[in-house]
């Protein structure tokens, strides 16, 4: 079961990762204003998420992307407050914006258990 989970975690970071690439005006849209260059930063996150995604599939390889992946969510992570406090994202229920937060130190935990 600890295998399936790993797995599951490695696909939603390579699927995140690649949507990115996909649909960035999504990602474009919360980055908060006062980050700088926000193309290639949407485009260095997603090919961390692909990269670390694909490392937690190798036991040699598994601690470090998933210490990689804790950096990456806690980076991310003013993006998810901006959308949270802004009033650019009402389309979206206050209760969705809200529970992005504590979701990130859910998944902050998921990718400890792999360190």
């Amino acid at each position: 079961m600890s295998n399936l989970f790993l797995y599951l975690q490695a696909l939603i970071y390579i699927a995140a990762g690649l949507n990115h690439f996909i649909n960035p005006k999504a990602y474009l849209s919360i980055m908060p204003p006062y980050v700088p260059a926000h193309n290639l930063m949407v485009t260095l996150s997603g090919i961390a998420e692909v990269f670390l995604g694909i490392g937690l599939l190798f036991p040699t390889t598994r601690s470090l992307s998933a210490w990689g992946i804790i950096l990456l969510l806690i980076t991310v992570f003013p993006a998810n407050v901006y959308m949270a406090t802004s009033d650019r994202f009402r389309k979206f229920p206050a209760w969705l914006r809200w529970a992005r937060l504590p979701l990130q130190g859910l998944l902050i935990w998921w990718a400890y258990k792999y360190t």
